[in-house]
């Protein structure tokens, strides 16, 4: 075997490439975190929000409270005038969507990453990569412009919707531009808008607003009659138009710091897994910005990933191939059904006719009065909602989504920030785990608040039930 540089090989330095890194860098492994892009995140980007899930994911690496502290949370949702969304509901320490800039999860990734002590590089461009039956060789261009190879025993490309990593594996990225000449500016506005956050659409157009909490606003919009290419300069003007049609007022807005204009795709490649190599994020699926779920999604897939990872390479996996396939199976559909949920939404808000505006209408109108549509809704939006097969045999709660249980020793997801399964059960009881492809060797074991509970519970590290049964073993 060639001489390794390191465990992992990252190659993508967003939200989603920082935190696999410093998950597995956190779990003892050696990580390199390749990025083509020179150091220094900038202050204005596209994501502003972050779901419940995602959330409680960074609770359980001991962020998400500061993270919290940064932005504005928005416990109320107005859809299409009609449909009002009471986040409070969420069955979640963190019920609400929380309003704040990437760069502010990209600090506080970053402060981990460094912490940890994983091998950061940036201005390092990857060019190709060969596979072999022990690791993964991959070619860079360095900053001084040198050739550069790094060998790793796996490579996870979090590069982004152009992925290198996805073009070297010769994977498609097969789907459709679902909409062109959205807007985005972060204004000053003269008038608060009803709710804190406000969707609506009139046909011809559809725009956003949403909070950064210091006095700064997030706008998103669409125009059906202004469909021009990316590279047209957008002014305020247009943005004010396009909020005037879709949402009857442009509350006065002035002092632009940003203005961009882009274009959504809908894609997902067909595998998440090529042998050595793994996608992650917008490398492995692109929708359109509605619902706000695409850094979500990306963190939520290194959750997953980054644990099955570890526990391979620290030789904690009775199966390790069944277990890294567990990583498409998982992972794939929860894609799969954001590209849905998401494409709905911007559809929705598209509609012209006044058949599909009454179905909307309709739409807005059954998530309204219907509780449990409207928490299935928002579970699926939220994260919350999202569970995985059980597997044949398994009960409930198995691959559901575990909450933040009150237990003897403290909060469970205050437990996982060591990174590590946990085992609930009753004071003094010893189950026994049966066998599977991540059978854990290393546990945190926990006990029940509740006396009256008798049954054991395995929570996997990011947070989801893994296997339940007799406490007694």
């Amino acid at each position: 075997m060639n001489q390794l540089d390191t465990d992992v090989l990252v190659v993508g330095a967003g939200p989603t490439g920082m935190l696999l890194a410093g998950d597995l860098a956190g779990a003892g492994l050696r990580v390199t975190l390749v990025e083509r892009r020179p150091h220094g995140i900038g202050n204005l980007t596209r994501a502003f929000g972050v779901h419940a899930r995602t959330l409680e994911q960074l609770d359980a690496r001991g962020l998400a409270d500061e993270l919290v502290a940064t932005g504005t949370p928005i416990t109320r949702m107005r859809l299409f005038s009609r449909l009002a969304l009471d986040l409070t509901r969420l069955p979640s320490r963190f019920n609400h969507l929380l309003i704040t800039p990437q760069y502010e999860v990209e600090r506080l990734l970053e402060r981990r990453v460094l912490s940890t002590g994983v091998d950061v590089r940036h201005e390092t461009e990857l060019r190709g990569l060969r596979q072999d039956a022990d690791g993964v060789s991959a070619e860079f261009t360095g900053p001084d412009g040198a050739p550069l190879t790094l060998r790793a025993r796996y490579l996870v490309g979090t590069d982004g919707v152009r992925s290198a990593v996805r073009t070297a594996l010769g994977l498609p990225f097969p789907g459709v531009s679902v909409i062109r000449s959205i807007v985005l500016a972060d204004v000053r506005l003269a008038e608060e808008p009803e709710g804190l956050l406000t969707v609506d659409g009139s046909g011809d157009a559809f725009a956003f607003v949403a909070p950064f909490g210091d006095g700064w606003y997030r706008v998103m919009g669409w125009d059906r009659t202004r469909q021009v290419p990316d590279s047209e300069p957008v002014d305020l003007d247009e943005v004010r138009g396009i909020a005037r049609t879709a949402l009857g007022s442009d509350y006065g807005m002035h002092d632009a710091r940003w203005i961009s204009r882009f274009h959504s795709d809908e894609r997902q490649t067909p595998a998440y897994r090529s042998g050595r190599v793994f996608l992650a994020g917008d490398a492995a699926h692109v929708h359109s910005p509605a619902g706000g779920q695409g850094m979500n999604t990306g963190l939520q897939d290194a959750a997953n990933l980054s644990w099955k990872l570890a526990a391979v390479l620290r030789g904690d996996a009775p199966d390790p191939e069944a277990l890294l396939d567990s990583y498409q199976a998982e992972r794939h559909p929860v894609g799969a059904m954001v590209l849905r949920s998401s494409g709905a939404i911007v559809r929705l808000a598209m509609a012209r006719t006044p058949l599909h505006r009454a179905g909307r209408a309709l739409a807005a109108r059954f998530l309204g009065t219907v509780r449990p549509a409207a928490a299935r809704a928002m579970g699926m939006i939220s994260g919350l909602g999202i569970a995985y097969a059980p597997g044949p045999g398994a009960r409930r709660p198995v691959g559901r989504r575990v909450p933040d249980l009150a237990l003897r020793e403290g909060r469970l997801y205050e437990l996982l920030r060591e990174g590590e399964f946990v085992l609930i059960a009753p004071e003094g009881a010893t189950p026994v785990v049966p066998a599977s492809p991540a059978s854990p060797t290393r546990l945190v074991r926990a006990t029940w608040k509740d006396p009256g509970r008798r049954t054991a519970l395995l929570v996997r590290p990011d947070g989801y039930a893994a296997w339940t049964g007799r406490a007694d073993g």
